[in-house]
């Protein structure tokens, strides 16, 4: 017998194979991207008003006023909807741009009678 000069390398351990691990987490990353709900949808369909700069995006804290008038805050409807929209803090306004100017500013006022300390209107991005 002939004496061996290195002893024998260890065998490496066989990798486990990492790509299926990734196409499963890049499906499920698919999956909860496609069916995630980012900002929850309006009450009822409102054109917003035109002004320079970029549009604003719907959130859950936003009052939303018709062009008929009506009134709607989370899941909230008419007066009920105002006065929690006031007790929230900052109100933002998504109104519809058909709305008379007039009802508007009714609005607005009784905003201020509910102690709304600002107003923020929600406007559409101008050409």
């Amino acid at each position: 017998m002939t004496p061996r000069l290195l002893p024998d390398r260890p065998r490496r351990p066989r990798p486990e194979p990492v790509v299926p691990m990734i196409n499963v987490v890049f499906l499920l990353l698919i999956f909860f991207l496609m069916t995630a709900s980012l900002t929850p949808p309006a009450p009822f369909d409102i054109a917003a008003p035109e002004a320079p700069g970029t549009p604003d995006e719907a959130r859950r804290d936003t009052l939303y006023l018709s062009a008929d008038g009506q009134l709607a805050f989370g899941d909230q409807r008419g007066a009920p909807a105002l006065e929690a929209a006031a007790a929230a803090g900052p109100v933002r306004l998504a109104a519809d741009a058909r709305l008379p100017a007039a009802e508007l500013a009714s609005i607005l006022s009784r905003l201020s009678a509910q102690g709304a300390p600002e107003v923020q209107l929600v406007t559409a991005g101008g050409r």
